[in-house]
């Protein structure tokens, strides 16, 4: 009996927590992360317009390039990757869903 009634005791504690995760949920869980494929997006396009050298579009003059390296050098991997990676079909129509 005194179990139950810690064990209620912590599920009270923790209700204002769901109850914020179930409204964040429901009102701004979609704006979200169709917030983060923009901003990543967008991150892709900056990254190939100032380093697209890289892959072989050169659009900038390399010292505009170099004087952004060390601020852009611990996402250029991942970048490259992104950009590389094969895409088809369902990885447009997934995101929409």
């Amino acid at each position: 009996m005194r179990k139950m009634i810690f064990s209620f005791a912590a599920r009270l504690k923790d209700l204002p927590r769901i109850l914020r995760e179930i409204l964040y949920g429901m009102t701004v869980h979609e704006m979200n992360l169709e917030l983060r494929r923009d901003r990543e997006s967008l991150d892709c396009l900056f990254m190939l317009m100032v380093f697209g050298d890289l892959l072989g579009l050169p659009l900038l003059p390399p010292y505009y390039s170099m004087r952004l390296l060390p601020y852009i050098l611990p996402s250029i991997e991942k970048w490259k990757r992104s950009i590389l990676r094969e895409k088809d079909l369902t990885d447009f129509v997934s995101a929409d869903i």
